[in-house]
């Protein structure tokens, strides 16, 4: 018996496996091996491939012919082509040569079995560490989320911080004497009447309007926004539910974000790649839409103050989500047929975020300032300045709400450092702690001499000085101007003199009052040959704004008229008397703006009497601020009413 023959044991294929590889044997002669050999070789890889996958190799290699043939040469180059898995063996080898092919294809099986008996017990042990390792990293991870979701740990260091800030909560200072002292009730705020039945009348309505309260600083604009609210919500007629939210912000701190990373005021799209993202949702790349004030104030009342300084593109902003009344966000990150996405996510991406409000803005600026499109979709209101005798009567109010006495001497002189609500109470409030250092705590009463200390350490200067009086002058006149919403006193005088060479007068004007006035000179010269039949040709005369402030407008041209006519009649000027208005060369006396706060500043400066146009005799009350008012159309009618 041959070595191979010795080596496997004879393997006899069952009846469907020799159907398959349907292997048509020679007769084997009984002293003759190697067709026992061959026999046997093609048994064990018919163990090892199978019938159907050896007979489907065969074909492939182009060996099952030569594995069919009675030739034992033959069967032996298809056992070559098979084992080897050469294609290209076409020549039988010779039968001497068969014992020594047997043998190597004995060995080369031998090595390929022994390497997959090596691969597989690696594979096995490989799968079993895979197993294990797989089964260590499911632990972890539930380990993990269990941490997660399990309260952390605090460390030494945190609680120690912790209980600093209990600590710290546990200090209770007294309550800020501005908050005691500001109005709690639309009757406390003073000197707002008109303004305060506007504002009452258009919240309360059934068809609320977006509004602008326009005025000077420190008369009570917050404040009266935010009680008329409250007032409101106890209406019948009014939308506004019971604890309808006043959401309060300052146009001066909402900054417009060109990346549009953040936006307080509309809202902005937490992307997951961006820092502030929340892990949860960056691990899933989901974006995080952020609903701003807009929507926290869904229902109730949007106050920024001071609008006048909100960026341009946020007021378009704004005009778009009072058109909308809602919020809308985009973002490339957002895949609405995400499974993982929360539902509220998904909701504003496909609804957006309610945004149904009243937008109330306040502002000292002038209106126009502002977006003209924004102003047109809002009702506008204006705060009036704060006479002497409102500020009176707001400090007094203070000191009762503080349980002190306020003499009328103290209470005058505050009124002379401020027109502001807001700054008186902060004076009386100083001056308070001053008192307070007297040690009578008991009976507190502010005198003279606080407001006077309180004035030194605060550099305060009057703001009143009382510029009126009852004797007449030559050539001076009172002018009226405005400063933002504050009106005030333009005192102006002229001289004038007959020139060495008649015809060769001139007329000199300080630059600094602006072009404008002196446009009002010159208009006011070619009058007043018409009305004094002088021609000022002949004078030299001198035009002067006391102070050197510069005039906007034309409407001093009425008072520098009399000025100069004053000046070249040597007719005295009554001290009482203000003048406001454009002069027109025909000699009337042309509307002019801001009317109201030139009352205003007539009434701060003593003056009694007040000449305006006839035009803008609607536009005030004809006993405001206990003036004379007199609206008249021509420079005649203010000669003889002017001059004494």
């Amino acid at each position: 018996m041959s070595i191979f023959s010795r080596f496997f044991k004879k393997s006899s294929l069952d009846n469907n496996q020799a159907a398959v590889v349907d292997l048509q044997q020679p007769s084997v002669s009984e002293n003759s091996t190697i067709a026992y050999d061959i026999e046997a070789l093609y048994n064990l890889l018919t163990d090892i491939e199978g019938a159907d996958r050896l007979v489907i190799k065969a074909s492939h290699l182009e060996a099952l012919e030569d594995m069919r043939s009675e030739d034992l040469p033959r069967r032996v180059l298809a056992l070559q082509k098979i084992i080897y898995e050469d294609p290209s063996l076409v020549k039988p080898p010779a039968v001497e040569e068969l014992p020594k092919i047997l043998e190597e294809l004995m060995e080369h099986l031998a090595k390929n079995l022994a390497r997959k008996t090596i691969e597989d017990q690696l594979e096995k042990r490989i799968n079993a560490k895979m197993e294990e390792n797989h089964q260590e990293y499911l632990q972890d991870i539930r380990k993990q989320i269990i941490k997660e979701e399990a309260p952390a740990e605090d460390s030494p260091q945190a609680k120690e911080k912790l209980a600093k800030l209990e600590a710290l909560d546990k200090i209770q200072l007294t309550k800020s004497i501005l908050e005691l002292l500001r109005p709690h009730s639309l009757e406390e705020v003073i000197g707002q009447e008109r303004a305060i039945t506007a504002l009452k009348a258009k919240l309360s309505s059934p068809y609320p309007q977006h509004l602008i309260l326009y005025g000077p600083p420190g008369v009570g604009k917050t404040t009266a926004a935010r009680l008329a609210l409250a007032i409101a919500t106890k209406e019948a007629t009014s939308p506004f539910a019971e604890g309808a939210p006043f959401v309060e912000s300052n146009a001066t701190t909402l900054r417009y974000d060109p990346r549009g990373i953040t936006n307080p005021l509309i809202g902005s799209v937490h992307d997951p790649i961006y820092q502030g993202a929340r892990k949860d949702l960056a691990d899933g790349s989901i974006p995080e839409p952020k609903p701003g004030l807009v929507t926290d104030a869904h229902g109730g009342i949007l106050f920024i103050d001071e609008i006048g300084e909100l960026d341009i593109t946020l007021q378009n902003e704004l005009l778009k989500v009072l058109e909308d009344k809602k919020v809308t966000f985009e973002s490339s990150y957002y895949d609405p047929n995400d499974k993982k996405i929360p539902q509220y996510i998904k909701k504003l991406f496909k609804d957006g975020a309610p945004a149904d409000f009243i937008l109330i803005g306040a502002t000292t600026r002038a209106p126009h300032h502002l977006n003209p499109a924004l102003r047109s979709r809002c009702a506008e209101i204006y705060f009036e300045p704060l006479t002497p005798e409102h500020i009176q009567k707001i400090v007094a109010q203070a000191a009762e709400k503080l349980g002190i006495t306020l003499t009328s001497e103290a209470a005058t002189l505050i009124s002379q450092y401020t027109t502001e609500g807001r700054k008186a109470t902060n004076i009386l409030a100083d001056a308070y702690s001053i008192a307070l250092t007297r040690g009578n705590q008991e009976n507190i009463t502010i005198l003279p001499e606080d407001i006077y200390q309180v004035a030194q350490v605060s550099r305060l200067s009057p703001y009143i000085k009382d510029k009126s009086s009852s004797q007449g002058e030559i050539g001076k006149i009172f002018g009226l101007g405005v400063a933002g919403y504050m009106g005030s006193i333009i005192e102006i005088e002229a001289i004038a003199f007959p020139c060495k060479t008649p015809g060769k007068g001139t007329i000199r004007f300080n630059q600094t009052a602006g072009s404008m006035a002196k446009d009002s000179v010159f208009n006011a010269a070619s009058v007043v040959r018409k009305l004094t039949d002088l021609d000022i040709n002949d004078y030299d005369i001198h035009i002067n704004v006391i102070g050197g402030g510069n005039i906007d407008g034309p409407s001093a041209g009425t008072a520098i008229l009399l000025a100069i006519i004053s000046a070249l009649q040597q007719r005295p000027i009554r001290q009482d008397i203000a003048v406001t208005g454009e002069i027109s060369i025909q000699g009337k006396i042309r509307p002019v703006g801001g009317v109201f706060e030139k009352a205003y500043g007539a009434n701060q400066a003593g003056i009694k009497t007040m000449i305006i146009p006839k035009e803008n005799a609607k536009d005030i009350p004809s006993d405001l601020h206990s003036l004379d008012i007199h609206p008249l159309e021509t420079a005649e009618e203010a000669m003889a009413l002017a001059f004494m």
